[in-house]
C-alpha cells in the first residue's frame, strides 16, 4: 500500500489484533454499546446492525449481545457508560487520539495515563492534538469484489467524498454524516467490505523510522488492549518500508 493510504495503519494493526480480539468479547460489546447510544433498534440503526453482525460471526451468545445493546442505550437502571476522548503525544512527537467507554471515570483516566507513560509517550489536556485530526469514514473494499467504476458510482451516489486504489483494496472516505448510507449503499448492493469504520485521520501526518513505528504499535496495542478503551488513531505516517517491517 502507499504511504498515504490511510488505511495502511489499520490493517496492520488489526492483523496483529485479530486473534486476540476473535475471543474478546469485551471489546464486541464495547462496539454495541456505543452503536446503541444512537437507539437500540438494528432496524433504524445500521451502525448497531453491523455491530451486532460482528458479534455474531465470533459466536457471541445472544444473551451477551442482547445485554450490551439494553447497557449503551441506557436502559439498564444504575449503569451509565460514558465516552471520553484522551489525547497525547507518543515517540517522535506521533500525535495520538485514545477513545473509550466507562463506566468508571476515576479508573480509566489514571490506567490509561500510566499507559502512554509506560510506552514512552505522555497524555495531554482536552484539545491538545485534536486540532491535527479531521473524522472520517474509512471503508475498504478488495479490488477483486467490483469493478472500480462501477463502486465509484455507488459510493459517490451515496455521498462519499473520495475513493482511491491502495495496493489490493478501494479505499473510501466519507464525511461522518455520510458514513451510514454509503455502508447501507454497499450493503444493499452485496458488496462486501473487509474494512469499515469512523477514524480520525490525521490532517498532516509524522515522518518516523522503523524502529519508532515499532514503539508507536506497542503502545497503541497495550492501549487496545485496555477494557476501557474502543479505538485508537494516530497521526503516523505509514511507508512500505514500515507496513513489510510490520506485518
Amino acid at each position: 500500500m502507499a504511504g498515504h493510504s490511510h488505511s495502511a495503519n489499520i490493517a496492520v494493526r488489526k492483523g496483529k489484533q485479530d486473534a486476540k480480539r476473535a475471543v474478546a468479547f469485551a471489546k464486541l460489546s464495547k462496539n454495541i454499546m456505543i452503536a446503541a447510544r444512537k437507539g437500540p433498534d438494528p432496524d433504524s440503526n445500521f451502525g448497531l446492525r453491523h455491530a451486532i453482525e460482528l458479534a455474531r460471526a465470533q459466536s457471541m451468545p445472544k444473551d451477551n449481545i442482547e445485554h450490551a445493546v439494553k447497557k449503551g442505550a441506557g436502559l439498564l437502571e444504575g449503569q451509565k457508560m460514558t465516552e471520553l476522548i484522551y489525547e497525547g503525544y507518543g515517540s517522535n512527537g506521533v500525535a495520538i487520539i485514545c477513545e473509550t467507554l466507562t463506566d468508571n471515570i476515576n479508573r480509566t483516566r489514571p490506567e490509561v495515563t500510566k499507559i502512554f507513560e509506560q510506552g514512552g509517550g505522555k497524555i495531554g489536556a482536552s484539545g491538545a492534538v485534536m486540532w491535527m485530526f479531521k473524522r472520517r469514514g474509512v471503508i475498504a473494499v478488495s479490488t477483486a469484489n467490483i469493478a472500480e467504476d462501477k463502486l465509484m458510482d455507488i459510493v459517490l451516489g451515496a455521498g462519499a467524498d473520495d475513493m482511491t486504489t491502495q495496493g489490493d483494496v478501494f479505499e473510501i472516505l466519507t464525511p461522518p454524516e455520510n458514513f451510514d448510507a454509503v455502508r447501507k449503499a454497499l450493503d444493499a448492493a452485496k458488496i462486501t467490505t473487509d474494512m469499515a469504520e469512523l477514524k480520525f485521520l490525521a490532517d498532516n501526518e509524522t515522518d518516523v523510522d522503523v524502529e519508532t513505528a515499532q514503539k508507536i504499535f506497542n503502545l497503541v496495542e497495550k492501549l487496545e488492549d485496555h477494557d476501557d478503551v474502543n479505538a485508537v488513531h494516530t497521526s503516523m505516517k505509514m511507508t512500505d518500508e514500515i507496513v513489510a517491517a510490520m506485518r
